[in-house]
């Protein structure tokens, strides 16, 4: 009877050591545009590797307003439940400042030869005050898509600029003689994309937002010609005239209805388009530069996400080890070749691999060359409420360019300095 106690106590010993040595770590990876199914496959590999650790997923936000707003309320409180958490790549800096990130560093290495394979945009966005604040994770873009099938049929080549898609879009529509069919859909709602509603005029005149430190250099006389382009097209015919009330789900459901020549979207909406069992531009789809103003350069709108660890998590170690594992090139190239997430490092764009699995992105390549992120600033929140909610005004015709512009540079002045 003794020994028998004896075992026992010594078997409960070995279990209580082994769940002592075990660490579980918490994992919000966003919702389902993110593919958490994809990241569990990882987290499944990983845990395979480490058998020490185990990783819970938490899910949650169809938008990154959404998931923003639920990571601030965690990180507020100084939750310490969740260990690593995916950001938008506006919100590095935001969350630097405010002490919820864990500098990476001192586990994965200085930020330059971190961060040398990715895109320069993910090179700046991560690094905070000299410090690597977080990892990209996988990339997004905004993308022009057309109706191949409709210009091939028209013989009309890819347009260069605004202008050119106007006199595009407009044949189109003309020809095929379909009242319900726009020239081009985009986001004039007063949500994130509007941000890039703005920007993307104004950037291809060659302009800057804001400079290194974030000091907004708003030229106010190529934001109000931008935002005019816009209204031009929507006199045009091009846009449709309740564009101020059309969001990022809008524009994708009415370009797979058929409905747009061109539309500007994430690039989450190419398997919306190729996929959905009632789209009906499957096999009919192309990705180009977006159009710049006359005399300017293409630019497009970056996206993505990035890993961080939460400053208040007590597994720092091991959350940055994970870390390092999602960001590698080998994670890149799975998430890319299974899932169509585009992938921080240029090289695995040409990866056949990743090229035999999602031709398209051969095309996605001269689109994300052209990329910026949207203002950096630690006060990104204020931001970009103010000029969604501006753009959004503009388009709806119930302030001038000229007015909406100035309100931007009097509101931003005070927030980016």
């Amino acid at each position: 009877m003794r020994y028998a106690r004896t075992l026992t106590f010594i078997t409960a010993l070995l279990v209580a050591g082994s769940a002592a040595a075990q660490t579980t770590l918490r994992v919000f990876s966003g919702g389902t545009n993110q593919r958490p199914d994809l990241m569990r496959k990882l987290f499944d590999k990983y845990e395979a590797a480490n058998p020490g650790v185990k990783v819970q997923i938490e899910t949650g936000g169809a938008t990154s307003e959404l998931q923003r707003q639920y990571l601030t309320t965690v990180l507020n409180a100084r939750d310490p439940s969740i260990d690593i958490f995916l950001i938008d790549i506006v919100n590095p800096a935001q969350y630097y400042a405010a002490g919820w990130l864990e500098p990476l560093d001192a586990y994965i290495g200085a930020p330059a030869a971190a961060l040398k394979p990715h895109l320069a945009v993910y090179q700046q966005s991560n690094v905070v005050k000299g410090k690597l604040a977080a990892m990209p994770g996988f990339a997004d873009a905004m993308f022009m898509y057309y109706r191949r099938d409709l210009l091939e049929k028209h013989k009309i080549a890819e347009p260069k600029t605004w202008d050119e898609l106007a006199a595009a879009a407009t044949k189109v529509q003309k020809a095929e003689g379909d009242a319900n069919l726009q020239g081009l859909s985009i986001q004039g709602a007063p949500i994130e994309g509007a941000v890039c509603t703005f920007l993307l005029p104004y950037w291809s005149q060659g302009k800057e937002f804001n400079d290194a430190n974030g000091r907004l250099t708003l030229d106010k006389a190529a934001a109000s010609k931008g935002l005019q382009q816009w209204l031009t097209l929507v006199d045009q015919g091009v846009i449709k005239k309740n564009v101020a009330e059309v969001k990022t789900p809008d524009t994708v459901n009415e370009f797979k209805a058929g409905q747009a020549v061109f539309a500007i979207n994430w690039s989450w909406a190419w398997d919306r388009f190729k996929d959905d069992a009632d789209s009906k531009v499957k096999g009919k789809v192309g990705v180009m530069p977006l159009p710049a103003m006359a005399g300017g350069k293409s630019a497009t709108c970056i996206g993505g996400w990035q890993w961080a660890v939460s400053a208040f998590s007590k597994h720092k170690p091991e959350a940055a080890k994970l870390v390092k594992m999602l960001t590698s090139p080998e994670s890149g190239r799975f998430l890319a070749a299974e899932g169509a997430l585009m992938p921080t490092a240029p090289d695995l764009y040409t990866d056949p691999e990743v090229v035999k699995q999602v031709p398209w992105f051969k095309d996605a390549a001269q689109v994300v060359v052209f990329g910026r992120s949207r203002p950096m600033s630690e006060r990104y929140g204020e931001v970009s409420d103010v000029i969604r909610t501006t753009t959004s005004a503009v388009l709806a015709r119930t302030k001038k360019p000229e007015d909406g512009v100035a309100e931007i540079e009097s509101r931003l002045t005070r927030v980016m300095r």
